[in-house]
């Protein structure tokens, strides 16, 4: 799954979504991870929506990560199944890879599961059965 960072430097998260200059995509499994390279965010000249034009170049990405994001931008990308994530200040991208890993390891939910291309879990038969 690819995942987007709002970095000035590819190394931390530090940006607001509707100001980076370019966005950081890494494509992130359970057991591996490695940065596809920075996109950057084309001249506002002639763009109709500038937000719009940041989640056109994002298409393929399942989750943003960003320092900030604005409700009408959120919006625009979950519209596009672009799940926007709010980070600590200054958080390093390698630290939420990390972490992003480990929920793709355990039980992620299922928006998650759908972005990863998972089917969803069997139903635990035990739990069907009466106390």
């Amino acid at each position: 799954m690819k995942v987007a960072f709002t970095s000035s430097d590819g190394i931390c998260v530090d940006c607001h979504f509707g100001s980076s200059e370019a966005f950081f995509v890494w494509e992130v499994a359970p057991d591996r991870a490695r940065c596809l390279g920075g996109r950057a965010v084309p001249d506002r000249d002639g763009q109709e929506d500038r937000i719009v034009a940041r989640a056109n170049l994002l298409v393929d990405c399942a989750i943003v990560c960003t320092a900030q994001i604005g409700g009408p931008a959120a919006a625009k990308l979950v519209a596009r199944h672009i799940h926007p994530i709010k980070t600590a200040a200054e958080t390093p991208v390698a630290e939420i890879v990390q972490r992003l890993q480990g929920v793709l390891r355990g039980h992620p939910a299922p928006w998650l599961r759908k972005a990863m291309g998972l089917a969803a879990p069997e139903p635990d038969p035990s739990l069907d059965q009466p106390a």
